[in-house]
């Protein structure tokens, strides 16, 4: 017996059941599909198991996709200020924690609780444990969704099963293979938002290094970021090269500037004055954290050749000078990243032109709706996917 709704949710993650929500209030009967035990998984991992559920300076120019003006429409019609009422409505404590990323005080759980709350008042039908195995197109319109708990069909179908990161929580490249099949053109995925992994003979040069944290900024092509590094056993990590892997392709280069706030010319010629019997080794150390400025005098980590120490007096101006500018630039080459299985989420997906911005419908699928990590839609690392996720889902249940 095949149950019978008008709207029909592959995913019951943020995505999802924001959509599920919007086209319930609608009074449409719907019902999220979800492979889990329990729906929201991805969401209660995140920020740490607190949620960065929105970002307070959520602006179209924070994403990345091959038509940057897609995210407008969504982003304006449902904003970060709208989810944050309905937080607020539902009694959630939360905070700013930096960068106008926003947390809960308690637990994601919280999150979660609402959007099931709200699928509640909206009358949506949410199956857990339930496997999409074929989604079909009817002739008369409509689809219908054969599973592992039975067979269903509506006049809309959403695609809300997101991308194949972190797949130790189930994720899977479903979505992808489904719009292939309905002949949607994908950009091409990979992984975002995760670290960096260098080839073993830079490695050799950091390796014993790991967990030490350095601040910097950090640019390639268009991005640069401000926050942040770590070193890593396998490379480099923390939100400044999360931010940056967004931006990087195969073998391009990275350059770090390891003090972003200070001009380290002027500072170190400075320093020769006022101390000049101070190793160059100790200055080092005061300025970037210890065990990294030791390294410098042992690898040519920053240039051809490993640093010299001696006292400032006796170090040339132009010596200081150029010890500065490979400071600003220390220029790394990853050889890769550590791939889905810690990337936070997926970049590219269906190809924003074969979707409405308005509505989030396939253009030449009626009916068929796609949202989420699953569009070539990628928010930068601080609550920014969360409010994409909550806009275009909103987009698609108020349309489905």
């Amino acid at each position: 017996m095949t149950r019978a709704y008008d709207v029909v949710i592959a995913g019951g993650g943020a995505a999802g059941l924001f959509a599920a929500i919007f086209a319930g209030r609608r009074g449409r009967r719907v019902a999220v599909l979800d492979h889990a035990e329990k729906v929201g998984s991805k969401i209660l991992i995140s920020g740490g198991g607190r949620c960065n559920f929105t970002n307070l300076d959520t602006k179209p120019d924070r994403f990345l996709s091959q038509n940057p003006s897609f995210c407008i429409s969504a982003l304006k019609r449902y904003t970060q200020h709208d989810f944050i009422a309905l937080v607020d409505r539902h009694g959630i404590q939360w905070h700013e924690k930096k960068l106008g990323q926003l947390f809960c005080d308690g637990s994601a759980k919280e999150i979660v609780a609402m959007l099931v709350a709200e699928c509640g008042d909206a009358g949506v039908d949410i199956f857990t444990q339930c496997r999409v195995d074929k989604v079909s197109a009817n002739e008369g319109g409509g689809y219908s969704v054969a599973t592992s708990l039975g067979d269903f069909s509506a006049a809309s179908f959403i695609l809300a099963t997101g991308g194949p990161s972190i797949p130790k929580m189930g994720a899977t490249d479903f979505a992808f293979r489904l719009a292939r099949q309905f002949g949607l053109n994908l950009v091409e995925p990979r992984p975002a938002l995760v670290p960096f992994t260098f080839a073993d003979r830079d490695l050799n040069k950091l390796r014993d290094l790991s967990g030490v944290p350095l601040e910097a900024s950090v640019a390639c092509n268009k991005g640069k970021f401000r926050e942040a590094l770590l070193i890593t056993h396998r490379g480099l990590s923390g939100p400044s090269i999360l931010q940056i892997s967004s931006y990087w392709r195969d073998g391009q280069e990275v350059s770090i500037d390891l003090s972003p706030d200070r001009p380290l010319a002027e500072h170190l010629k400075g320093l020769k004055r006022t101390r000049p019997k101070a190793e160059l080794r100790t200055i080092l150390g005061e300025i970037l954290a210890r065990r990294f400025a030791e390294r410098l005098f042992e690898t040519d980590l920053i240039g051809p050749q490993p640093l010299t120490t001696r006292p400032m007096a006796d170090m040339k101006d132009a010596d200081l000078v150029a010890i500065a500018q490979a400071l600003h630039a220390w220029r790394v080459t990853p050889n890769g990243t550590e791939g889905y299985r810690t990337a936070e989420v997926t970049l590219g997906g269906v190809d924003t032109a074969e979707l409405s911005s308005k509505t989030m419908e396939a253009k030449k699928l009626p009916g068929f709706y796609v949202i989420g990590e699953a569009v070539d839609v990628t928010g930068w690392l601080g609550g920014y996917n969360f409010q994409w996720a909550w806009s275009s889902g909103h987009a698609a249940g108020m349309a489905a």
